[in-house]
């Protein structure tokens, strides 16, 4: 039920946990992640429902252009499958009045939590780096936005993390740090940083000022720039939720690509690189049959 969902993301930090969330934007996404944990013995404890890879899959550029009817819609056949806690990725949220409806809708359903950025104007990607203009939001208009939502929720259980796009915007360390203290003081439950450096250090010189301020204040990394980092590594760097953001849906791209090229060049499948058909029924219909 979605009230009992709701609370699984807060209950795990509040209980110290440290945790992997997985990019999972539609139903056949979850029952992979699912079959990767029961092969594996290790699992992903939430689900990030992204903001890139679900207008990727449906061919659309990452922009805010996607309908939130759609979202919901994607979510909820998630849900259908998999009782993990979800964040989703709520880009800049839009307007004020937008934001709040769109964020009591999804804690209606059971979303544990959203994540909201400090950027205005036509969404860029934070991936494009310093290729693009990355124009960052007042940070007390911003604030302001952190603020209306969480009096807009309807429980204790819903969680807000301001993510800053400073260092993604060239601004330093100190400005993003600045800026994260209005967004806590306005009621964020915790901060997203963000960054395109491989190396990871200036998350890494980031968090480490943090942590001297906030010590108990959640803590997200993206490490798509930085993947080489495993996440234990992240986890001593500061880290309480480490999220792979986009890894299942580029990963299903590059499959799809070098299938279609082999038909095409060879006028038939290549067998050794598709799952086999009675693996994906199973799935789909919950069953273990001999196909």
């Amino acid at each position: 039920m979605p009230e009992q969902r709701r609370g699984k993301l807060k209950k795990l930090i509040e209980d110290q946990k440290k945790i992997k969330a997985v990019e999972t934007v539609c139903g056949l996404e979850a029952l992979a992640v699912t079959e990767a944990e029961n092969q594996s013995g290790n699992i992903f404890e939430a689900m990030w429902f992204s903001g890139l890879c679900c207008a990727a899959f449906k061919g659309m550029p990452d922009n805010e252009y996607t309908d939130f009817s759609d979202k919901i819609r994607d979510i909820e056949n998630i849900f259908a499958v998999s009782d993990k806690p979800l964040i989703a990725d709520m880009d800049t949220g839009g307007t004020v009045p937008h934001f709040c409806r769109h964020i009591c809708e999804l804690e209606r359903i059971g979303v544990s939590g959203i994540v909201a950025e400090d950027k205005t104007g036509l969404k860029q990607n934070s991936l494009y780096g310093s290729s693009v203009v990355h124009t960052m939001e007042d940070a007390e208009i911003f604030s302001e936005k952190i603020y209306q939502a969480k009096r807009s929720l309807l429980s204790n259980d819903f969680m807000i993390f301001a993510r800053t796009e400073s260092l993604i915007a060239g601004e330093n360390i100190e400005k993003a740090l600045e800026r994260t203290e209005k967004y806590l003081k306005a009621g964020a439950d915790g901060i997203v940083i963000h960054s395109v450096m491989k190396d990871g250090s200036d998350v890494f010189e980031f968090s480490s000022e943090f942590r001297k301020i906030h010590p108990n204040i959640p803590l997200v990394f993206i490490p798509t720039a930085y993947s080489s980092f495993s996440d234990d590594a992240l986890f001593e760097k500061g880290a309480n939720i480490v999220i792979y953001a986009n890894q299942l849906m580029r990963s299903a791209y590059q499959a799809m690509v070098r299938q279609a090229q082999f038909i095409l060049d060879n006028k038939r499948t290549d067998e050794s690189i598709c799952e086999p058909v009675k693996n994906i029924l199973n799935a789909i219909d919950g069953r273990d049959l001999k196909v």
